[in-house]
């Protein structure tokens, strides 16, 4: 390789020394996976607050270029900002630990579920559980919104109207539509960048290939050989589950209709009973929601072939659905590393980011109307009583750890429910 062609191949780490080792941000990821509820939106509000506010191991600079990228690139939104951000200090194996330390601690929690559910035949107290904890978490997912939009946004007019027209859209359409963080982008770059005349530059390109192609090829392989070399249903979970990591954009929420289409509609793997508590299953538990893959995995092995056959359905299904997600950060993220702080790109991203941020806080609406009032147009008294009070904690008591709060509202909820739906 040519001396001008080693200069021009993207660096994997910048030169800035992280203020931080490798093992304390992934025991922060698995802290994260473990204790981190409220889905994609309280998780993103986390890692802004932890990693960026209160230790400063991460740039507010390099925050918002992983949070575009989340939010350009297809699958889990919390889970590919957390690849990211293990990704800026340590590279490649920073990014691959802290992913699956993100990961684990949910996947573990959902199989145990699964392995409760099959042989206890159905959670019957999922729903008593959920009416507490679904109040409450709006409640959580609402603060972080709000101190994301204040960080982020400030007093910037421009980026506040892309904000508004983005959280509008994402209310009226309950979904997010990547076309309008692209076009956001493009509109704060046409008018923030300065016009200067263009300069021809010769970019030699690496005989080597993008940084990710040997992980991609790693990691790819054990997922081939356990979808080819085991039975047919394997292979089918293997294929759905990588179409659903690689195709559906949006937070990890967005992946819930695309999954009911196809386990239940399509497959008919699941139930709409049994497919309700898979979803309900991830939003009781911490780390990611789109973890729900394993219990459903786990569910559609358990039948094919007893609990052996749920575990390893529950593995494959995780591990396509999140392979996709993992190479599509990690593949990119040295050109945002190198690029990024250029004052075009640096305007797109805020751009981006504005869009993003406003889409996150139009799904809080979104998911609190449907918590707070169903299917009907009157609210559920108890509900909006339990995200007042959840809000009264949060503002009062700053430093109050959600997991206690969830736990406190899944109690009230036991109590609740029975008597409210008698």
């Amino acid at each position: 390789m040519s001396h001008a062609a080693k200069q021009s191949a993207p660096p994997e780490q910048p030169a800035v020394d992280p203020t931080y080792s490798l093992w304390q941000i992934t025991a922060y990821a698995l802290r994260l996976g473990t204790l981190g509820f409220g889905g994609p939106v309280a998780l993103v509000g986390y890692m802004h607050r932890d990693l960026v506010e209160q230790r400063k191991w991460i740039s507010d600079a390099d925050y918002k270029e992983g949070l575009t990228l989340a939010q350009l690139m297809p699958g889990p939104l919390a889970a590919q900002l957390a690849i990211y951000l293990g990704y800026v200090h340590y590279g490649v194996l920073g990014a691959t630990l802290v992913g699956v330390g993100f990961v684990l601690p949910s996947f573990v929690m959902v199989v145990a579920l699964g392995w409760a559910y099959v042989e206890y035949e159905g959670l019957s107290w999922m729903q008593s559980v959920f009416y507490g904890v679904g109040a409450s978490v709006i409640a959580i997912i609402l603060v972080s919104a709000y101190k994301l939009t204040q960080k982020t946004i400030g007093k910037d007019k421009l980026l506040w109207g892309i904000y508004l027209v983005s959280g509008l859209v994402t209310v009226v359409t309950e979904s997010e539509w990547i076309g309008m963080f692209l076009a956001a982008g493009a509109l704060t770059w046409f008018l923030r960048t300065p016009r200067t005349p263009r300069h021809e530059k010769t970019v030699e390109v690496t005989e080597s290939g993008s940084p990710g192609s040997t992980t991609a090829r790693i990691l790819v392989s054990p997922l081939a050989v356990v979808a080819v070399v085991t039975n047919e249903t394997l292979l089918k979970i293997a294929l759905f589950f990588t179409k659903a990591g690689a195709f559906v954009f949006g937070s990890g929420l967005a992946i819930v209709p695309f999954l009911y289409s196809g386990v239940v509609k399509e497959y008919e793997w699941l139930t709409e009973q049994q497919f309700l508590d898979a979803v309900a299953v991830a939003m009781i538990t911490p780390g990611p929601v789109v973890i729900t893959v394993g219990f459903i995995g786990y569910i559609v092995g358990a039948k094919e072939g007893g609990t052996v056959g749920g575990f390893e359905a529950a593995t494959v299904a995780a591990l396509a659905t999140f392979l996709p997600c993992y190479l599509l950060t990690i593949i990119p993220a040295p050109y945002f590393k190198k690029h990024g702080k250029r004052p075009g790109i640096v305007a797109f991203v805020d751009g981006v980011t504005a869009a993003a941020v406003g889409a996150i806080a139009g799904a809080v609406l979104v998911l609190g109307r449907r918590t707070i009032f169903g299917d009907g147009w009157s609210p559920e008294i108890p509900k909006v009583v339990i995200l007042i009070v959840t809000l009264g904690l949060l503002l009062k008591f700053k430093k109050l750890p959600e997991p206690v709060i969830i736990l406190g509202a899944a109690i009230v909820g036991l109590c609740l429910f029975p008597l409210v739906h008698h």
